[in-house]
């Protein structure tokens, strides 16, 4: 497969997956707000950030790697924002103890499960191609699988063991904890391709 042919499947599995996350983040933010959900409501702010990334990363496609490390170095800004919204979310829900409800909560995350599972699969053979630009999408996608899982199991324990707000509240933190640390690698990744860049200008 050639780099131009590669690039065309790139960009269309890039469309389709930001396509994806803006409609599902409708869907996860609606429910989030209805049930008062901390982790729903982290899981839709980063579907936001997860179609950002891409729409960017359609736009990046084809510059040069010094432009491409920028733009990862942006990236890895952005991939922290859920992080932040979430850490508000979750001080008013800390002032405001009340469980969602876990039906919903468990439904929800498993509809965001199977959207980012379909996503993370798309995506996984270019995770490599373009350098920090894919790898931001690709790590997106896998850790909020990662995320779904514990947004349902969240869930079944508020069903079944513990009716409060603090299975949530302790899924919606680490969400937050698992977008900063994509962040960090992205930006490792982004920093490391800038340097390359400017060594070999200066070569």
């Amino acid at each position: 497969m050639t780099s131009v042919t590669t690039d065309d499947h790139l960009r269309r599995v890039v469309r389709l997956v930001a396509i994806l996350n803006l409609a599902y983040f409708g869907i996860e933010f609606a429910v989030a707000r209805a049930i008062g959900s901390v982790s729903l409501f982290a899981d839709s702010i980063d579907f936001l950030e997860d179609a950002s990334v891409n729409l960017l990363i359609l736009v990046a496609l084809g510059w040069t790697a010094g432009k491409r490390a920028r733009v990862g170095m942006a990236l890895a800004g952005i991939l922290l924002v859920p992080g932040l919204a979430t850490l508000w979310t979750a001080w008013e829900k800390f002032n405001l103890p009340v469980a969602p409800d876990p039906a919903l909560l468990s439904l929800t995350g498993a509809g965001a499960l199977a959207v980012n599972l379909s996503c993370a699969l798309m995506l996984t053979c270019y995770r490599r191609h373009s350098g920090s630009l894919t790898r931001a999408a690709f790590l997106s996608a896998r850790n909020d699988a990662v995320s779904n899982v514990t947004i349902i199991v969240a869930g079944m324990g508020t069903a079944f063991l513990w009716a409060s707000a603090w299975p949530d509240l302790i899924v919606g933190l680490g969400i937050a904890a698992l977008n900063a640390d994509a962040a960090r690698e992205v930006w490792q990744v982004a920093r490391n391709e800038h340097r390359t860049s400017d060594a070999t200008q200066k070569s």
